[in-house]
C-alpha cells in the first residue's frame, strides 16, 4: 500500500489496517516517561515523496547567484560613502540589532519552521534589493527636483515622511510578496506572514544601520552622536522597520488562506497602506517632537506592545488549528489522541524532545515535530479549497512513517 488511499478533500486520508492499540516501543522505560513512549507505534506503509522540481531549483539557484551580484553593488556603495573602516565597524554594531531581531524571529517560528533557505533569500532581499530600490528612486527624485529647481529644505522633511516610507515599504513588501508567489506549500497563514516580513526588514534594518553608523562615525562631531545614534536604533527601536513592513506581511498572510494568487497580490497592496502611515508617523515626528525619548515612551512603545499582543494571538490561534487538525488525523488512525495532544503544545513537544534526546535521536524527533506540524496546516490548506495541498498532504505523511521509523530504529 504505497500510496494514500482516496478520500474525500475533508477528511483525513486513512489506511485501511492501521493498527489503532498502542504498541511501545522496546526498551525499559520509567514512570516519568512511559506516556511517552507508549504514545508511538509502527506506521503504515509510506505514500510515495515527491522532490523538488528542477526548475524550482534553478530558480532558487538564480534567485541566489543575482542576490549576490547585487549584494557586491550595496557593499561598493557603503564603503564608497562611510569607508572602509567605518564600514567595518559600522558592520559589527549593526550585528546587535540584527541579533535582536532574529532571535525574535526565531521564537515567532519555532512552531512551524520556515524553510531556512527562504528566510536566507527573504533577508537577502530586504538587505540588498529593498535598498537598491529606495536608493535609486531616492537619486532619481532628488536629481529631478535639483533640475527643476524644486529642490529645497522642505525636502528632508518630504523623503523622510513621504518618499521614504513609500519606497522602502514597497520594496520590502514585494519581497514578502514574492516569496508568497513562489513558496505557497510553505505560505499558511498571518504568523508565517509576519515571520516573512519580519527577516525581510531585518535584511533591511541592517544595511540601513550600517550606513547610519558609518555616518555617525565619520562625522567627527562627538562619539556622543554615535553611541546615541547606537542606543536610538540598535537598543530602543531595533523593531521598528519589523513592525512597518509586518503590517504588509499580516495582510499576505491572510491572503494565503484564499486560493488565488491575485489575492496575495490585493492584499499587498491594502497591507502597504498601514505599514506607509506607521513609517512615516515614525519618520515624520522626529520632525516635530522636542523630547524624543518621552516620544518614543507614549507612542511607540504601546504600538509595538500591541504588536507583540498580535503575533501573541495568532499564535495561539496556530496551535489550536494544529490540534484540530491532528485530532482529526488521530480519528484516521495516524496518530493516537496523547500525540495530537502533545503535538499540540509547547509542553508536550518540550516532554517529547526530551525522551527523544534521551535516547539519542533528538533530530529524528524534532523532524517528526515539524513534520506533523506542517501536516496540520497543509489538511488546513485543503480544507480552505487549495487543491494543490493534497500532494504536500501525501509527502508529509510519508515523512511522518519515515520519522516514526527513524525513530524506532
Amino acid at each position: 500500500m504505497g500510496e494514500v488511499s482516496a478520500t474525500p478533500p475533508n477528511q483525513p486520508p486513512y489506511m485501511p489496517g492501521y493498527p489503532r492499540a498502542e504498541r511501545p516501543w522496546p526498551g525499559h522505560v520509567g514512570a516519568a516517561d512511559q506516556r511517552v513512549q507508549q504514545s508511538f507505534y509502527a506506521g503504515p506503509p509510506a505514500p510515495a515523496r515527491r522532490g523538488a522540481g528542477t526548475g524550482a531549483l534553478v530558480a532558487a539557484i538564480l534567485g541566489f547567484v543575482l542576490l549576490g551580484l547585487l549584494g557586491l553593488l550595496v557593499v561598493l556603495f557603503l564603503v564608497g560613502s562611510v569607508g572602509p573602516v567605518a564600514f567595518a565597524i559600522a558592520g559589527v554594531m549593526a550585528l546587535v540589532p540584527l541579533g535582536i531581531v532574529l532571535l525574535a524571529v526565531r521564537w515567532i517560528d519555532r512552531w512551524e519552521p520556515e524553510p531556512r533557505g527562504a528566510l536566507i533569500f527573504g533577508f537577502g532581499w530586504g538587505a540588498i534589493v529593498a535598498v537598491l530600490g529606495a536608493l535609486l528612486i531616492g537619486f532619481l527624485v532628488e536629481a529631478g527636483l535639483a533640475a527643476t529647481g524644486l529642490y529645497g529644505g522642505w525636502y528632508d522633511f518630504f523623503g523622510a515622511a513621504v518618499q521614504a516610507p513609500i519606497t522602502e515599504e514597497f520594496g520590502k513588501g514585494l519581497g514578502v510578496l514574492v516569496l508568497f508567489l513562489a513558496l505557497r506549500r510553505h505560505f499558511d497563514g498571518p504568523v508565517d506572514g509576519i515571520v516573512y516580513a519580519a527577516v525581510v526588514a531585518a535584511g533591511f534594518a541592517f544595511t540601513e544601520n550600517i550606513l547610519y553608523f558609518g555616518s555617525a562615525l565619520i562625522d567627527g562631531s562627538s562619539v556622543a552622536v554615535t553611541v546615541e545614534t547606537f542606543i536610538i536604533r540598535g537598543l530602543l527601536s531595533p523593531f521598528a522597520h519589523v513592525m512597518f513592513t509586518s503590517a504588509t506581511g499580516l495582510a499576505i498572510g491572510y491572503a494565503a488562506r484564499f486560493g488565488s494568487n491575485w489575492m496575495g497580490v490585493l492584499f499587498f497592496l491594502i497591507g502597504l497602506v498601514p505599514a506607509m502611515l506607521l513609517h512615516g508617523l515614525w519618520n515624520g515626528a522626529l520632525f516635530f517632537v522636542g523630547d524624543f525619548y518621552a516620544y518614543y515612551l507614549v507612542v511607540q512603545v504601546p504600538l509595538f506592545l500591541f504588536a507583540i499582543g498580535i503575533v501573541m494571538f495568532l499564535l495561539s490561534v496556530e496551535r489550536r488549528v494544529t490540534r484540530a487538525r491532528l485530532l482529526e488525523y488521530a480519528q484516521a488512525g495516524w496518530f493516537t489522541p496523547d500525540e495530537a495532544v502533545m503535538l499540540s503544545t509547547s509542553d508536550g513537544r518540550g516532554r517529547l524532545r526530551r525522551w527523544a534526546v534521551s535516547r539519542g535521536r533528538g533530530p529524528q524527533m524534532r523532524r517528526f515535530i515539524t513534520d506533523a506540524t506542517r501536516l496540520a496546516h497543509a489538511r488546513q490548506r485543503v480544507l480552505s479549497g487549495r487543491a494543490a495541498a493534497l500532494r504536500d498532504e501525501a509527502d508529509l505523511l510519508a515523512a511522518i512513517v519515515q520519522d516514526r521509523r527513524e525513530i524506532g530504529a
